[in-house]
């Protein structure tokens, strides 16, 4: 940890390969804002996040997650888990994003055909508890990009823990997330990983059919604002000089700009209501003439039978938000009605 944080800059944007990996797929987290580490409720969609949050109860589940991405970007994650011998809880899956099409041309302008660009990631889970309340996970995460002609290899690990107590209504997680490195670059050179330190805590009321998460994201780096360079710095009204933002004010920045917020509502059975603010996401993609709803984000759950059926919605900029879709059902449930 201490080697990777002497890695880390002010703006994380753009600074490591596989981002993709970082991309939120369940509908459900998408909804919350972002990552959502630390809702133990057995929800398989979840274990992505945090791998510790795969237990027993999720054996044979199963999940299809389809984003609906920008232009004609679209990515997708899939997954399965099975218990094998009492020796702990495994699942397999595999998350991807397809670019689209793309138009190629030489030096001089001259198109000379169309390529395709695609990333690949192989997600091996293995989760184990400690004792009755807390539970340790592994996700290891072989990678393959290949983009035009262009073919990369890598291989990431992620490390979650959950607390929760049985019968408590509170839930507690820690994850290092994207531990590892670029086996085969792109070029002769070799890119970082998007390592990132989250930590969350969630908590269900006990006489009300509400749910809150908030999720504390890149604590391997405190500072996660930048200078826009079209900004241009406000004037004090009454002398006519430029305005400085107070120490208190900037420290409020900084520290809100790792939070993620999320809320849940289950009105009636089987059916959910969810809504989360990202905070950093808005400051980065806000356009100061229509704020607008950049930022936040929203989307319901529904049991049908068998099947969990979500949709979320999250707004990134004026330009447009993405959609997400979700299904999990658990093949023993299947079982039980032959």
């Amino acid at each position: 940890m201490l080697a990777f944080s002497m890695q880390v800059s002010a703006q994380i944007g753009g600074n490591h390969t596989y981002d993709f990996l970082n991309l939120v797929h369940s509908a459900r987290a998408a909804s919350f804002g972002g990552d959502v580490i630390a809702i133990d409720d057995n929800d398989y969609n979840l274990t992505y996040h945090n791998p510790a949050l795969l237990n027993p109860e999720m054996n044979h589940s199963l999940v299809l997650n389809y984003v609906n991405y920008f232009t004609d970007i679209n990515y997708g994650y899939a997954s399965y888990a099975t218990e094998i011998n009492n020796k702990g809880i495994f699942s397999g899956g595999i998350n991807y994003i397809n670019y689209g099409n793309f138009t190629a041309a030489d030096e001089k302008g001259i198109i000379t055909g169309e390529f395709k660009a695609a990333e690949y990631a192989i997600n091996l889970m293995y989760s184990r508890a400690i004792d009755s309340t807390i539970r340790l996970g592994v996700n290891a995460k072989p990678v393959i990009s290949t983009l035009e002609k262009y073919t990369s290899l890598g291989i990431a690990f992620d490390i979650g823990a959950v607390y929760h107590k049985p019968g408590n209504l509170f839930s507690a997680a820690l994850v290092l997330k994207n531990i590892g490195m670029q086996l085969k670059g792109y070029t002769s050179e070799r890119e970082s990983l998007p390592f990132n330190i989250q930590l969350g805590i969630s908590q269900k009321l006990k006489h009300a059919p509400l749910l809150f998460t908030v999720t504390f994201d890149h604590l391997e780096n405190w500072s996660l604002s930048y200078d826009k360079p079209e900004e241009e710095s406000a004037l004090d009204p009454l002398s006519g000089t430029e305005a400085e933002e107070s120490n208190l004010d900037k420290i409020a920045d900084e520290f809100m700009r790792h939070v993620i917020l999320g809320v849940e509502l289950n009105p009636l059975e089987n059916f959910y209501l969810r809504a989360g603010y990202n905070y950093r996401r808005r400051q980065e993609m806000l356009i100061e003439s229509k704020t607008s709803t950049i930022g936040f984000s929203w989307g319901f759950g529904v049991k049908i039978s068998k099947f969990h059926l979500s949709y979320g919605r999250s707004t990134y900029h004026l330009a447009g938000a993405t959609d997400h879709f979700s299904i999990s059902t658990n093949l023993d449930s299947f079982k039980k009605n032959l």
